[in-house]
């Protein structure tokens, strides 16, 4: 049985609650077809990326660290992989999902909460001017996290992130947003799995948000997601036991947050590391310290036809300190444009 057969049976009942409607159950059949069709462990399966040094640093890493005997040899309990997920492994234009996620569920809420029209942010949010919210900086989209996010059980949250997945499409595209995964990225992530590699989503986004979807967009389980978190607090009710997400940032998995990141929930340093903005410079940075091989890998925006071109000025996904740091350390660079013959499923 595949690795990727193995993860997706044991992820539990929240796998049975995220795809109980018709789109999740057609993603959730697609990824098994796919983990079920490609080679065990060739190249092949590659199937989305062209023959470019890209793809070939990538395959001759995963050959050289997988080869008994070979002198990068590296065992199977060590190969982690860890992946940012916005930009990384779906798009993030013209905003990060989980931002207008927290804008649609603002509007939802705002009949329940008057006060917020108190707020320059949170009643420039309501009013859909969102320059306004951003030109607030990191506390502006903070603020409007905690007025979504919170209040409610986990529970609660994840049936209202399972919901707007399911019904809310991006305004460019007009399509369910968890099918703006990258083609290339879910045969790169099956194609480690082939090789004994264990994947770890490291995202910058909510954690209890990218574990709703993960299991059925990427086959990773909710246990080998890593990312920002909010403090709870557990309550016993009536009808049971709760934890409840309190209005207060717990631990920000951004930056110089995801290697500490990585040594408190996977407890080792990743032999390879995807990213594409100056929030993963330093998972970059970690990884390729290690000892023994490491691969470090960059995603760069280069495709305004198919997706979007954009780097070192954009406010959402900027690659500027990154992308100087992979030049000179010959990290491997993803260029779209040139690298991926697809870029979303069924383009």
């Amino acid at each position: 049985m595949l690795d990727a057969d193995r993860e997706v049976r044991d992820l539990g009942p929240m796998w049975k609650t995220t795809i109980c409607t018709r789109r999740w159950t057609l993603l959730a059949t697609s990824l098994l077809l796919v983990a079920a069709t490609n080679p065990a462990r060739g190249g092949e399966s590659l199937a989305s990326w062209r023959d470019t040094d890209s793809k070939k640093q990538i395959m001759e890493f995963v050959e050289r660290v997988t080869t008994p005997g070979s002198s990068a040899y590296v065992e199977p309990a060590e190969r982690i992989a860890v992946f940012d997920n916005d930009g990384t492994l779906w798009a993030e234009q013209p905003i990060y999902f989980q931002l207008q996620f927290a804008l649609d569920r603002l509007k939802a809420l705002a009949p329940e909460h008057p006060e917020w029209a108190k707020s320059p942010v949170l009643a420039a949010a309501l009013a859909d001017d969102l320059p306004a919210v951003l030109a607030a900086g990191n506390r502006g989209i903070l603020e409007v996290i905690m007025a979504s996010h919170t209040g409610n059980t986990t529970q609660e949250f994840e049936a209202a992130v399972a919901a707007w997945i399911d019904s809310a499409n991006h305004p460019r595209f007009e399509r369910p947003y968890v099918e703006l995964v990258y083609q290339p990225m879910l045969e790169l992530l099956d194609y480690l799995r082939q090789n004994d590699f264990r994947v770890f989503i490291v995202s910058g986004g909510g954690i209890d948000f990218v574990r709703v979807f993960s299991p059925a967009v990427y086959g990773i389980p909710p246990e080998r997601v890593v990312g920002s978190t909010v403090k709870t607090r557990f309550e016993m009710r009536e009808d049971g036991p709760v934890l409840v997400r309190l209005p207060e940032l717990d631990f920000l998995d951004d930056k110089e947050g995801k290697p500490v990141a990585i040594g408190r929930y996977i407890g080792r340093r990743p032999i390879a590391a995807f990213g594409n903005s100056d929030g993963d410079l330093q998972m970059l940075q970690w990884t390729a310290a290690g000892d023994g091989p490491s691969l470090a890998v960059l995603v760069h925006h280069t495709d305004a036809e198919r997706e979007w071109a954009y780097d070192r000025e954009s406010k959402i996904g900027r690659l500027d300190a990154a992308l100087d740091e992979a030049e000179k350390r010959g990290w491997t660079l993803i260029d779209m444009k040139r690298d991926w013959t697809t870029v979303f499923k069924d383009e």
